[in-house]
């Protein structure tokens, strides 16, 4: 499964970890030849209590179309500046983590499509990445966004790509309320 790396367009990390890394512990993939009509629904993988709901809409959407999922993490940039190595340590620990936890969720995708996402690992603040991601990536067409549970707003994600950020993309935004139940979703998709 390919997995584009934080230093902003793929290929070899300088933590060593090669491009075609594959979390799943099988052999990598060979990257997507998505035909014209296929979907690929991109879901930004986060903190949140609710990317869960906009996982589970996009992998029953792909596996209905035919199309496939792509997963989005970013990693906020390691700001110790004091000792080199050190920072260095800490950003191979974190990148280790969001591997281990995207390989879970890949396995996860499979489960309900079939077929395993495309992942992709970026550095920086999560809104930039993700404008970054989907104009650089011609295969993504669909974005899929979870709203926040609770009356504390819909999040920054949503709120920024529902406002601003609205102009910077090239792909319409399905926004899933992150209070739905999965047989809701199953519905619904």
């Amino acid at each position: 499964m390919p997995i584009e790396h934080a230093d902003q367009g793929g290929g070899d990390d300088p933590m060593g970890v090669p491009s075609g890394f594959a979390p799943h512990g099988g052999a990598p993939d060979e990257p997507p030849t998505a035909a014209a009509h296929e979907r690929t629904f991109l879901v930004v993988v986060d903190g949140s209590a609710e990317w869960r709901c906009a996982l589970r809409f996009a992998c029953r959407r792909a596996q209905r179309t035919g199309g496939h999922v792509a997963l989005l993490h970013t990693i906020e940039p390691v700001t110790f500046q004091h000792w080199l190595a050190v920072a260095e340590k800490m950003r191979a620990e974190v990148r280790a983590e969001a591997e281990a936890h995207l390989s879970a969720v890949s396995e996860e995708v499979f489960a309900l499509t079939g077929r395993y996402p495309i992942i992709h690992i970026r550095e920086g603040t999560p809104a930039e990445q993700l404008i970054k991601l989907i104009e650089e990536e011609p295969t993504v067409s669909i974005l899929v966004l979870a709203a926040r549970r609770g009356g504390d707003g819909p999040g920054p994600l949503v709120s920024y790509l529902t406002g601003k950020g609205i102009a910077h993309l090239r792909v319409p935004v399905a926004i899933v309320p992150g209070t739905l139940s999965d047989a809701d979703i199953d519905l619904l998709s």
